[in-house]
């Protein structure tokens, strides 16, 4: 139950990085997605101003940091919103959301539980700090480092 989090991670960053370089190689193999009208108005203003290749280069970056353990946290938070995006564009505009989403989802999901403790310290960085010995938050400043490792 240890390696789930791992492989999630690991298939959620092979995935981003397969689809962000899509978006340059235009692999033959892969189908291309069908759209209702304003979903593909929306994503046909997204391509034509850039605002999709810069959201590309986040999805490469994002899911090779996925990949690496040690910047797993950056990863989630790169990848989330773009996740979020995707989910809401097929919900509000498609009416229907794709299956790989769904799993791309929940992978994201798997890894964020896995990460919680990472994702806390992050998120109460003002108000608490990471334990650095058992790698979750507590609600005690260090006097020497102040939150988060850092000098406050």
């Amino acid at each position: 139950m240890k390696k789930l989090p791992c492989i999630a991670a690991l298939l959620l960053g092979l995935a981003f990085v397969f689809f962000g370089v899509h978006f340059w190689a235009q692999f033959s193999f892969v189908p291309k997605p069908s759209h209702s009208e304003a979903a593909g108005a929306m994503i046909g203003a997204m391509y034509k101003s850039g605002y999709l290749t810069f959201v590309k280069v986040l999805e490469v970056v994002g899911g090779v940091l996925l990949i690496l353990p040690r910047t797993r946290v950056w990863g989630l938070f790169i990848i989330g919103p773009i996740l979020i995006n995707i989910l809401a564009i097929g919900i509000f505009l498609d009416g229907k959301t794709d299956g790989l989403v769904v799993v791309l989802a929940v992978l994201a999901l798997i890894v964020a539980w896995s990460k919680r403790c990472a994702l806390c310290c992050v998120a109460s960085c003002g108000a608490g700090c990471c334990d650095k010995e058992t790698s979750c938050c507590s609600s005690e400043k260090p006097a020497a480092t102040g939150c988060c490792g850092g000098n406050k």
